[in-house]
Formats: C-alpha cells, sequence, structure tokens
C-alpha cells in the first residue's frame, strides 16, 4: 500500500510539466526550430559572468566547498545575503532570521508547515502558481483561492474580505505574478495591508502575509516592487535566485522571518522545524557561497521587457485581450474562447505550446511565458495568426 495521495500526485504531473516534456518530444520529431514552446519559465538569458568566474574561484580555493553547512545555511552567506538586503531594501535584516532552501518551493513548503495548525487556511489570489495548492495541502492546510479581477489582476478585495475567518493563518502573495506578470501595486498592498492589521485584531492572532518574491528583480518602465515587510509587519519573505541570476537548475532561496513579525522567534524556529522534517537542510553548500558573493548582480534582465513589448503588440494587433505586464516573464491573454483547455489543444496542432489559464484559477485564460529568444517569437506570430484564423 502507498499514499493514495502521493501516487497521485507522482502520476498526475502538472499540466506546465506535461506541455514541456511532450515539447522536447515533438522537438526530436519534428526539429526544434519548429516547435515553438512557450511552456515553462526557464530562463533564456545566461547567469552573469562573475557566477561562472566565482564558482571556478571557489572550486580552487576551497577544498571543503562541498561539506556540509550549518542547517539553516552558512553562516558567512547569510551575513551576505542580510547585508544586500539591508543595502538594497533598509530591510533591518539579520542573519539569524535567514534560513536558506532549495529554491523558493522549499521556502514555501517551510513557511507552510511551520505556520500550520489543524484547521489552519491559506488565502491565495487567482491567478496562481498551481504548485501552491500542493504546498499547502501538503503541510495539513486548507486552501482558499480568491478568482481573479481579470481587467487588471489586482485584487478583488470583496472577494477576499468574505473569506477572511477566525482560521486564516496566512495570504499568499506572488507579485510580480506568474502567470499574469502583473505588479501589486503599493495602494493594493496598503489596503491588503489595512484590511489584515484590523482582521489580526478582531481575531486575536497574527494573519501572516507571505510573500513569494522570484520575479523581484524582473520588472519593467520603472514599475516599483515595494519591499512588502515595511507596509505589513507580519510579512514572511520567500525568495530564489532561478530567476534573477539565471540558476533554476541550482535551487537555492530562502526564507526571511523580519524581526519585527508577530511571534518571529517562534515562528523562525518553526520554519527551521519544518526544514528539518521534510530533509531542506543544508541547501547546496557550493551556491549558497555563489549566490551570496553575486546577490547584488541580475542576469540581464532587459531582453525580457523588449519580448513583452514586441509579443504585446502583435498578439493586441491581431485581437488578443492583453493586460500589460508589469514584470516576470509571462502573459496571460484571454483564449478566442471560453475552453481555454480546447483553445490549447487547438494551439498545439500548429506546434504552440501554450498553457491552459484553468490550471492557475483564471479559466478563459492562456499563459504564455516568453523567456526565449526574440527570433523564437518572431518566427512564431504566424502560427498565432493562423490560430486566430481558425476562429474566423
Amino acid at each position: 500500500m502507498v499514499s493514495e495521495r502521493m501516487r497521485g500526485l507522482g502520476t498526475a504531473r502538472s499540466v506546465i510539466r506535461e506541455l514541456f516534456e511532450y515539447g522536447r518530444l515533438r522537438a526530436a520529431e519534428v526539429g526544434p526550430e519548429n516547435v515553438f514552446d512557450f511552456s515553462i519559465g526557464n530562463p533564456s538569458v545566461p547567469a552573469p559572468a562573475a557566477v561562472n568566474e566565482t564558482a571556478l574561484r571557489l572550486l580552487a580555493e576551497r577544498p571543503d566547498i562541498h561539506q556540509y553547512t550549518s542547517a539553516q545555511g552558512a553562516p558567512d552567506a547569510r551575513e551576505r545575503f542580510a547585508a544586500s538586503l539591508n543595502r538594497r531594501f533598509g530591510a533591518g535584516c539579520t542573519p539569524d532570521r535567514l534560513y536558506l532552501t532549495a529554491g523558493a518551493a522549499a521556502s514555501l513548503c517551510c513557511v507552510f508547515n511551520g505556520l500550520t495548525c489543524p484547521g489552519d487556511e491559506f488565502i491565495v489570489f487567482a491567478p496562481y502558481f498551481p504548485e501552491y495548492k500542493v504546498f499547502i495541502e501538503g503541510a495539513g492546510a486548507r486552501m482558499l483561492l480568491i478568482p481573479p479581477e481579470i481587467e487588471s489582476f489586482q485584487i478583488d478585495f470583496d472577494a477576499f474580505e468574505k473569506a477572511l475567518s477566525e482560521h486564516t493563518k496566512g495570504v499568499l502573495i506572488n507579485s510580480p505574478n506568474n502567470p499574469s506578470g502583473t505588479v501589486y501595486s503599493r495602494a493594493t498592498l496598503e489596503r491588503l495591508a489595512g484590511i489584515l492589521t484590523r482582521k489580526s485584531q478582531e481575531y486575536g492572532h497574527p494573519i501572516y502575509l507571505i510573500s513569494d518574491e522570484p520575479y523581484r528583480e524582473i520588472v519593467y518602465a520603472g514599475v516599483e516592487v515595494p519591499w512588502v515587510p515595511h507596509i505589513y509587519r507580519d510579512t514572511i519573505v520567500c525568495y530564489s535566485f532561478s530567476k534573477s541570476l539565471s540558476l533554476p537548475g541550482e535551487r537555492l532561496g530562502y526564507v526571511l522571518v523580519p524581526k519585527e513579525a508577530a511571534d518571529g522567534d517562534n515562528v523562525y524556529a518553526a520554519v527551521a522545524g519544518a526544514g528539518r522534517s521534510l530533509g531542506y537542510v543544508c541547501a547546496p553548500s557550493l551556491f549558497q557561497q555563489i549566490t551570496s558573493l553575486c546577490c547584488d548582480m541580475t542576469s540581464d534582465l532587459k531582453i525580457y521587457e523588449e519580448n513583452a513589448k514586441m509579443f504585446v503588440s502583435a498578439l493586441r494587433e491581431m485581437g488578443f485581450h492583453v493586460v500589460e505586464p508589469g514584470g516576470a516573464f509571462y502573459l496571460f491573454p484571454r483564449t478566442l474562447e471560453a475552453d481555454d483547455v480546447a483553445f490549447c489543444e487547438r494551439a498545439k496542432e500548429l506546434d504552440l505550446l501554450i498553457v491552459p489559464g484553468s490550471g492557475f484559477g483564471a479559466p478563459g485564460h492562456t499563459r504564455i511565458s516568453y523567456c526565449v529568444q526574440p527570433d523564437t517569437i518572431r518566427r512564431s506570430l504566424p502560427k498565432f495568426k493562423a490560430l486566430v484564423d481558425s476562429y474566423q
């Protein structure tokens, strides 16, 4: 006998991963140049040269570089991360409140498992990254999904306030957002903070705001990404260097529990305990050092803004409704029929691999990941036009 829940997760892969694997096999059949894979958020720009240079230097100078570190991460790496956050955001961060993890997924799992008590609920705003539901339910909590506000993908506050209850342990935000590219405005975050402050007082316990920020540095045209703990005290930050440094396969991120957060010492201890329970101790030691030495850098991210401008303009000209992305590297246009799964299957027949919005909690949309080479977008546009024409 095995866990039916885990067997189900193991046999029913995410729609994103399934489409990505299909694209890989299809490319072997017809040639990669003939498959337009917009399925997965794999950064298309290389890591900064300093990342490889730092890796080579450490490998040459540090024979101990592959050894275990402290469970929560090497002290010197955590000191460098804290100093960077303090320089850039005035975060007032201390190394003893950083827990290093194997990417943002591990960070979120540590937080949900560390916070969850029987009967707890976490609120998530659609459109959302579908693995959130897996992480939350895996921790033994219940996820409540707030439907999207489809004109801007900001928060539907009426629906949000109705979902809040004494069972609400936390609220999860992702800005810049996967899949919409939306960045929550300061006004949106301030209104959210005001509601959470009022409801925390009413219920007699803190409601934590969990800010998932792997796309923090990928923003366009001067769009502001506020430092959320400055707006709401009881914020927990989850981060990954997968996108900013183009290191998705190296799995390095962190949880930050700010010193101002309510019951912060116990929250941090619970995060560390969850890491121990889940086996998320001692994040990859080489990349603890590399990322902490390069954490003020980013890859050359301007290509994503250029891709967004080209794609948005072309799709709107074809008749698609597309909300302007403020960051990340995704578009989330409305599909040309109500059944987004059928729409994406029709696109697949043209070797256009795009993901149905239903999986992100927003039916009638599709996610297009444009972290690809600009030429891929240019060559795909006749395929999108053929897709549009098929509905005439």
